[in-house]
């Protein structure tokens, strides 16, 4: 058939046009409906354990994701500087994601272990300290703010429904696994049992005699990233 009688008729370019868009789409959809994930698993992703999960509730709280994003795209510029371009599988059980669009601050994906505890604290408390240009504010109530953690179990299980594997025990053992991450000195062979040996375990608030909100937000950061091992695999960049 020739392009012009195609073209010259309304009705039957539209019909064609149907009927590619319909075929298109068929071979996009289907596929979909038999394959159990879109995202490819990575070797050492878990789910955050009680104390990070409260820990990114407080980072939202906070609004820190309007000035930090969590995306580190395959471009040089950003894979010299932040590290590994990120993977969707890092953000597999973040509900919401923490992608974000704007960098006022650098962007935090890799941030775990770059730092330590005692930077991060001073940082939260002044950030201008540590960081003389920066035009961060400070957040001194979470290093005096108490961790409420009564409905830790209940955000697991919710969170659960929506995909994230968290186990029976898991939650069963909520508010033991999220007091002994904070404590260096508390037993932490079930946490580990339960969420693997790369778990950041410490006063990270530096105050031992009480669990804080700061506990939480620096459990969480400090886990950033660290979960897949890229040793070995250079990032790609363009």
């Amino acid at each position: 058939m020739q392009h012009s009688t195609i073209e010259k008729s309304i009705p039957l370019m539209a019909v064609l046009t149907l009927i590619m868009v319909s075929i298109g789409g068929l071979v996009e959809i289907v596929p979909l409906f038999f394959i159990k994930s879109t995202i490819e698993k990575v070797e050492g992703m878990r789910p955050y354990t009680p104390l990070e999960l409260k820990g990114r509730d407080i980072y939202i709280r906070e609004g820190c994701y309007n000035c930090h994003s969590q995306m580190i795209r395959p471009f040089r510029d950003e894979t010299e500087r932040y590290g590994h371009y990120s993977l969707a599988a890092e953000s597999m059980y973040d509900h919401p994601f923490q992608w974000g669009s704007k960098r006022t601050g650098p962007d935090l994906a890799r941030i775990g272990g770059k730092y330590s505890n005692e930077w991060h604290r001073a940082h939260m408390l002044k950030p201008q300290n540590v960081v003389r240009e920066s035009v961060m504010p400070a957040y001194p109530w979470l290093q005096e703010n108490d961790l409420k953690i009564d409905d830790i179990e209940k955000r697991m299980k919710v969170l659960s429904m929506v995909g994230v594997p968290y186990t029976p025990e898991q939650m069963a053992n909520a508010k033991q696994d999220l007091t002994a991450q904070a404590s260096p000195t508390a037993d932490g062979a079930g946490l580990t049992a339960r969420y693997g040996k790369k778990v950041p375990k410490a006063d990270f608030d530096g105050k031992p005699e009480k669990l804080t909100e700061l506990d939480a937000l620096l459990a969480y950061l400090q886990m950033l990233g660290t979960l897949v091992d890229f040793s070995g695999q250079p990032a790609k960049a363009r």
